[in-house]
């Protein structure tokens, strides 16, 4: 994974909007209904090509494929495991949505929701066909190729991911169902890492499962088994180096008054035993913008990169460069310039066909993005990167200070 050496490196969380006839040839195939599978690889190909195509001329430096062939970055799945079935179970609300049912009630009827069947585990997990996932990595090697872009990444869920979302109704017990999803994964994350691709897992478990699957639970409750989801997901990258894989934390890609999502302090050590080097985090909206300031107490650990949002991914306002700058100056400033990545919060296609911001607008607030590195890059270094004051001269000089201070003479002393 490169690092941030002699300027800001930028990248994106994932998934982008996606044209029409991509969606369409997504819902033909996830619905189950006949499609022409050399039309659909020819209108992936040419979205891929120009998905990196926008990224890299937009100003991006580690791109990927926009998730491009995914009708959503939780149910892909289903097409390369057995064990699931479509079925009509009521969808899990955001309990902050929940909270004023009008506003959820509007945005429903307003088609600002995606619609899906949602699949249900009804039998033993294991790999069925890896096919779509060999065609994504030879449809986005040859578009990184076209555009020379530096580096590519490619996302897949997390084990705790497709448990957190999708129901289980076949393994006796969360712990099994987590155990069976990890053994299943682990030929994806293995095999697009030997691809030479960086590794994006997606995690909206570890934070917004807490007001989706674990709506009912206290925060203690949910950090457990948020642990239990970075146990299983660490199992499934045993055979993959810390150094090519990164991490996306989600509290949920949707407008909405997200007050009921957990602070970030409250599992930000559960996050930190995660094996992949980079975390991805939202840092950009109204409810976790504040949070960069947990660095100045909480060690980012040694082996450790930051990828913060420094762009929103619900709205459609073009962040100014000068701001997206003074975002990534706060984390460099705590936790060193090497070790920051300039990011968004989430994806802008999280589901096919569904995405707040407007296709033309994305690109602009990319655009932002990489001109706020930029500016941010000049300033980070047009002056040397902080030394750490030596433990030793530290010692020594508190030593010193010490000796030279006078003696508080006792209240009754003569003088």
């Amino acid at each position: 994974m490169r690092h941030s050496t002699d300027r800001i490196l930028t990248t994106h969380v994932g998934s982008l909007p996606r044209p029409q006839d991509v969606v369409d040839c997504l819902r033909a195939q996830d619905a189950g209904e006949r499609y022409d599978e050399a039309k659909f690889d020819e209108v992936m190909r040419r979205a891929v090509a120009d998905a990196v195509g926008k990224q890299t001329e937009a100003g991006l430096d580690i791109v990927n494929d926009g998730e491009m062939a995914k009708i959503g970055y939780a149910t892909y799945m289903r097409h390369r495991l057995t064990g699931f079935e479509l079925g009509e179970v009521p969808r899990a609300t955001p309990q902050d949505l929940d909270d004023y049912p009008d506003y959820r009630d509007k945005i429903a009827a307003a088609g600002d929701t995606p619609k899906y069947k949602r699949p249900i585990c009804r039998g033993p997990i294991q790999v069925k066909d890896l096919k779509p996932l060999h065609d994504d990595i030879v449809r986005v090697q040859a578009a990184l190729a076209s555009a020379k872009a530096p580096e590519g990444f490619m996302t897949a869920a997390s084990p705790g991911t497709i448990a957190v979302f999708q129901p289980n109704e076949y393994y006796p017990s969360h712990e099994a169902y987590l155990e069976a999803l990890a053994e299943a994964m682990r030929e994806e994350y293995q095999t697009i890492v030997n691809a030479g691709l960086i590794l994006q897992i997606d995690c909206p478990d570890l934070a917004m499962g807490r007001h989706i699957r674990f709506r009912g639970a206290d925060d203690a409750e949910f950090v457990r088994n948020a642990a239990l989801q970075v146990e299983a997901m660490n199992h499934a990258l045993a055979k993959v180096p810390a150094d090519r894989v990164r991490f996306h934390v989600c509290w949920g890609n949707y407008e909405g008054p997200h007050h009921r999502d957990i602070p970030f302090a409250k599992i930000v050590r559960v996050v930190l035993k995660a094996k992949p080097m980079g975390i991805l985090l939202e840092s950009a909206n109204p409810c976790h913008e504040h949070e960069w300031e947990i660095w100045k107490t909480v060690k980012l650990p040694d082996n450790k990169l930051l990828i913060p949002g420094v762009i929103d991914s619900t709205c459609n306002y073009i962040e100014n460069p000068e701001l997206v700058s003074q975002r990534i100056m706060r984390f460099a400033e705590l936790v060193g310039r090497e070790r920051v990545m300039a990011g968004t919060d989430c994806g802008f296609g999280t589901f096919a066909g569904f995405g707040k911001v407007h296709p033309s607008i994305c690109w602009q607030k990319m655009r932002s993005l990489a001109e706020g590195a930029r500016r941010a890059s000049k300033q980070l270094w047009a002056r040397p990167a902080k030394k750490k004051r030596p433990a030793v001269k530290a010692a020594r000089k508190a030593a010193v200070v010490k000796k030279k201070r006078p003696a508080v003479k006792k209240k009754g002393a003569r003088r």
